[in-house]
């Protein structure tokens, strides 16, 4: 049995229930949606465009030209003038034979050697006194009889004297505060001495200037 069912597309249905709000809410929903998509597209191929249009970029301005300034240096040279190197000091090689025998002859007339050789730790101020004048005087004899000797300055020890440029430095030795270079002007402290003769005794074939002092035997 075929029933024919014929539908009146013109019919707006009067009444709305649960199911139609639904759908009509969804419909709503999806539109808001479509036309949100729709703004977004618009939005990004705009500001797509203003990306892809080029800056201009204006021409730069001509680097300015260097500018030459002439700078004018003064070198100071310095001229180092050497000091004559100082001449060679040439040592004179002493011959031990003279002063033996110099010490030899003040043993003889003063028992130098046994004066200094002894110990007088032992002995009191008074006897030591009475040797060292005996000491003295053999010591002053010896001096006196083969020296001939003199002061290097002829003035009084503690008075005023002036040493001038190219003074003898070998005959006066500076003491003190020592600046500058001469004239000096001090005091005269010691007036030293200076030998101008000497009178050794000559020395025989094969004699051993070594032996200063001989042993000595009593028989």
């Amino acid at each position: 049995m075929n029933t024919n069912y014929a539908i009146d597309l013109t019919l707006v249905p009067t009444t709305f229930d649960l199911w139609h709000v639904y759908l009509a809410g969804a419909v709503v929903l999806l539109s808001l949606i479509l036309i949100i998509l729709l703004l977004s597209m618009v939005i990004s191929l705009a500001r797509g465009r203003k990306k892809a249009v080029a800056p201009v970029i204006a021409p730069a301005a001509p680097a300015p030209e260097p500018e030459v300034k002439v700078v004018e240096k003064i070198v100071e040279v310095e001229k180092i003038v050497h000091a004559p190197a100082p001449e060679p000091v040439i040592l004179k090689e002493a011959t031990p034979d003279a002063a033996l025998q110099l010490l030899g002859l003040l043993q003889k007339e003063a028992r130098f050697i046994d004066f200094i050789k002894e110990d007088i730790s032992a002995y009191g101020d008074a006897d030591i006194g009475i040797a060292a004048r005996v000491v003295h005087e053999g010591c002053n004899k010896a001096i006196n009889e083969h020296f001939s000797l003199a002061p290097v300055r002829g003035e009084q020890e503690g008075t005023k004297v002036t040493l001038p440029q190219g003074f003898d430095a070998a005959s006066v030795r500076l003491t003190g505060n020592i600046v500058g270079s001469a004239p000096f002007n001090g005091t005269l402290v010691h007036k030293g001495w200076k030998v101008t003769d000497i009178r050794l005794p000559k020395l025989t074939q094969g004699y051993n200037a070594h032996i200063v002092a001989p042993a000595e035997v009593e028989l």
